[in-house]
């Protein structure tokens, strides 16, 4: 997610959850404090008045009596082996006896030769869990199936609790319940927000089922009722599915490893993609979708997709009736950036999962997908989500890990507050050891799991913050805390929290363990890592991201910014469009920062300079803001459509709507569009550095002047296959044959910078460059390893046309590639299933009434790309 987010007024960075209808439910038992109990069955403690019935299970559980006896962890553990029983019963049919099980791995495993189940989840504040069992039955009734209370002193190691069940029935599911203190009902347990009337799930769940169809609301159960588990049709209750025992036949599927310099990336909604019946594909909207339509992305010539988040989200989070739509339009929550489930693939994504098949046969598709991208020659980027969950703040749901364990995952202040680095309601504790070894675990496991290449790090700056920390609680024989600080914040003198090592919750570290450890683990080795280098609080770091020698590319906002003044014709802006041409060194390259940059000047001083160019990922486009088209056709964003009044959405969007503002049919302000489309997509394919594309902007897709879409599932955000196909405007072909021309030429795909021997720079005459506060006019010929120019490439910004004299070649000519003031197929000169090669000599001959004398004339607002041939090679077309 781009700063954009960050604005809105509902639903994006600010999201607490439109879905559910009333406050979420509290932990109901009045006796939730930090004291430990004895464990008692149900119907025990309400006979004795000590338990509100609202929201417990029906199922012999075990709950709280209040005594004070010594905290599980203080009891001396017995020697029992892993594989012994914890003496929990067996129910025939269903599960053998219960035994202790490992701490390790986290999740559900499978261990194959002893037909055993293990489930470990890590809790150091819970006073007891159970874990839960479903059949889908009872999961979408809003009941449990089965719950086995662990034994706190035969089921727990340290701060994981464990058990493992042999021969489970594998068409169950499951989750656990939680049950520990909250601070509401307790004020001397800030932080702690444990609720056992929720049913949670699994941070490792592989695999998730709640609802199985996108955008269908769940039955409409009684919510408030005891025993009902779930919040609303739109949150339903959700479980883990358990270890899938099929092996996926790879076929011998290796990683890729395309040289970050070689990388076209093109930015991809997974559902959008062939969510539109122009798609023509079997089940629109999903993997399986998606695959059928790999083949366009081949012949586009991209050979990365950067697919907007697919790890489990709700995108029913924030439904709800769009104002003033009619017929009534419905939000969504479509990007997907609230996450879920960090190890599952997003199951209604899946067409397996839509027809019914089991909860992990959405692994299978996904696997699929990438085996399938990748015989294409195409790597998978994911685009993860590690700052913030899908369970908001103090007011959100307990999904997951505020029932596990709040202090421990979120940030938190002293009296239990979110910190909101990330714009949506928390922020993920990700330099707290255990929440930095669940996002490496998670990181590795996308990769050894599903072959993926790589990985995009929504608002990355967040990964670097320092944590929160809190004293361990430790208690006497009676249940009081003793020790000092025992259970408390870890703060300053001045009250501020803290590490626990003395800095400030939140500060930017230099050297952030995370971010250290996820470059230089050996199973992410060959990854590409890709950060967005700033967060919502004003962090950002582009230019100074902690990148551990070079393993950490960024998304460069200031290549943005410059190509969309630059074309637009902005005063001041040529010599920082020209370094952006060539990778922006004046960014990556110079260790000297500006004035402004306070991470840059602090910090992240020891992170300036000596980067290459394959450091700055390349975009002018991505899913937030104005599409491509929209860019040149709007001045103003038009969000009406999104039911805020339209304030929300990025108000500083440097584009320029070429005369009129949204739709016309008046042709020069068509015909200027098109050009300066093209004048755009020259920018980003030509520069050194990773491009990268956003889906659509190939054919010109235009969301109305929309540039906050992220909540609508209709076709603003849907690829249309008709006008893709149809190619009306010659823009697809244009893009399909400059990308191939990026990947034909060494001199578009460096790894370093180049010096006086690789360019040359031009103004209207050669070796005259113009770098005044007017000009808008940036031409340069690249060369080849043995000095000898090769290429030459010029943009035209201004609203008046120039003559460039051309620099002189030894027996060679300059000869049009592309001109973005010619007519499609003309601007871009190559034999294809358009163009015949009888074609394109004629138009070769043409223009060589101004290339034989060395001169080219350039239109308002054009590009242009020659290239350096023979003479000989021109003696045809003389007459």
């Amino acid at each position: 997610m781009m700063l954009s987010k960050c604005s809105t007024s509902l639903g994006m960075r600010n999201k607490l959850s439109c879905a559910s209808t009333s406050s979420p439910r509290l932990l109901a038992s009045p006796h939730a404090s930090c004291r430990s109990a004895a464990l008692l069955p149900l119907g025990t403690l309400l006979q004795k008045g000590r338990l509100h019935p609202c929201r417990i299970s029906s199922s012999d559980v075990y709950v709280e009596e209040e005594t004070r006896v010594p905290m599980p962890s203080m009891v001396p553990l017995p020697s029992l082996p892993f594989s012994a029983p914890s003496g929990q019963p067996s129910i025939p049919g269903v599960f053998g006896e219960p035994l202790v099980g490992k701490p390790e791995p986290m999740g559900a495993t499978y261990d194959a030769a002893t037909g055993v189940n293990n489930f470990a989840v890590m809790s150091s504040n819970a006073m007891a869990i159970s874990l839960v069992l479903f059949d889908e039955d009872d999961l979408a009734a809003g009941r449990s199936t089965h719950e086995i209370p662990l034994n706190p002193t035969f089921n727990r190691t340290g701060d994981v609790w464990h058990i493992a069940l042999p021969d489970l029935s594998q068409d169950l599911l499951y989750g656990y319940r939680v049950r520990g203190p909250h601070q509401d009902l307790d004020p001397d347990s800030p932080g702690h927000r444990f609720d056992d009337s929720a049913v949670v799930l699994d941070p490792y769940a592989q695999a998730v089922l709640s609802r199985r169809n996108w955008g269908k609301l769940a039955p409409d159960l009684a919510w408030e009722a005891p025993g009902v588990l779930g919040f609303a049709p739109t949150w339903p209750q959700a479980a883990g599915a358990l270890p899938s025992l099929d092996t996926f036949d790879w076929e011998g599927d290796r990683p890729l490893r395309t040289p970050m310099e070689q990388l076209v990336i093109y930015e991809m909604h997974v559902r959008g993609f062939t969510r539109d019946d122009s798609s023509s594909v079997s089940a629109p909207g999903t993997y399986a979708g998606m695959i059928e339509r790999l083949d366009y992305l081949a012949s586009l010539g991209v050979n990365a997709v950067e697919l907007l988040p697919v790890q489990e989200l709700n995108e029913l989070e924030y439904y709800s009736a769009i104002p003033g739509s009619d017929p009534p339009a419905y939000r969504y929550n479509y990007w997907g950036y609230s996450t879920v489930g960090f190890f599952a693939p997003m199951s209604r994504y899946s067409a397996a999962i839509a027809a019914g098949e089991p909860a992990h046969a959405v692994t299978n598709e996904f696997k699929t997908l990438v085996k399938e991208c990748h015989k294409r020659g195409i790597e998978v980027i994911l685009d993860v989500v590690f700052n913030h969950t899908a369970e908001g703040n103090e007011q959100g749901l307990t999904l997951s890990f505020r029932g596990l364990d709040n202090r421990v995952y979120y940030v938190l202040a002293p009296g239990g507050e979110y910190y909101n680095y990330s714009g949506c309601g928390n922020t993920l504790n990700c330099n707290q050891p255990a929440v930095r070894q669940f996002i490496m675990d998670c990181l590795k496991f996308w990769v050894l799991e599903y072959h993926v290449d790589g990985f995009r790090f929504d608002l990355a700056s967040i990964l670097t913050r320092a944590p929160s920390t809190w004293h361990p609680t430790r208690l006497d024989e009676d249940g009081n805390a003793v020790g000092l600080h025992s259970g408390g914040a870890a703060m300053d003198e001045t009250g501020i929290m803290t590490d626990g090592a003395g800095v400030p919750t939140g500060t930017p570290l230099p050297d952030p363990p995370l971010i250290e450890a996820i470059a230089e683990d050996p199973v992410l080795r060959d990854t590409k890592l890709i950060a967005e280098a700033w967060d919502c609080d004003g962090l950002n770091q582009v230019a100074a991201f902690p990148h551990y020698g070079g393993r950490w590319a960024e998304w460069n906002g200031h290549f943005r910014d410059t190509v969309r003044n630059f074309i637009k014709g902005m005063d001041g802006t040529a010599g920082s469009f020209a370094a952006a041409m060539c990778g922006s060194p004046n960014i990556y390259s110079d260790p000297n920062p500006g004035e402004s940059e306070w991470w840059s000047n602090n910090g992240g001083r020891k992170w300036r300079g000596n980067r290459p160019p394959t450091s700055s990922i390349n975009f002018v486009i991505a899913h937030d803001g104005f599409t491509l088209a929209d860019l040149v056709s709007y001045n103003e964003k038009h969000n009406e459509v999104n039911g805020e009044d339209n304030r929300d959405g990025e108000q500083h969007n440097n584009s320029w709507n070429s005369g009129v503002e949204g739709p016309t049919d008046d042709w020069s302000v068509k015909r200027l569009r098109q050009r300066q489309m093209r004048n755009i997509s020259m920018a980003l394919l030509l520069a050194h550095g990773v491009p990268m594309l956003h889906m659509g902007d190939e054919y010109g897709h235009t969301k109305n002047g929309n540039n906050n879409t992220y909540c609508h599932d209709t076709e603003l955000n849907w690829f249309n296959w008709d006008k893709a196909t149809a190619d009306e405007a010659g823009l697809s072909r244009f893009h399909r044959l400059l990308i191939r021309l990026r990947k034909s030429r060494p001199e578009l795909q460096r790894t370093s910078y180049v010096s006086d021997r690789d360019v040359q720079w031009h103004g209207e005459a050669p070796f005259t460059p113009d770098w005044t506060e007017t000009s808008r006019l940036v031409a340069y010929t690249l060369c080849n390893t043995g000095g000898e120019p090769v290429l030459m490439i010029a943009f035209n910004t201004a609203h008046v046309s120039k003559v460039l004299e051309l620099p002189p070649l030894n027996g060679k000519v300059w000869q049009q590639v592309a001109d973005t003031s010619k007519l499609a197929p003309y601007d871009f000169l190559r034999v294809d299933e358009v163009l015949s090669a009888d074609e394109v000599q004629r138009a070769r001959a043409a223009s060589l009434m101004w290339t034989a004398d060395f001169k080219y004339p350039m239109l308002p607002w054009s590009s242009i790309v020659l290239e350096a041939v023979p003479e000989s090679e021109t003696h045809s077309l003389r007459v």
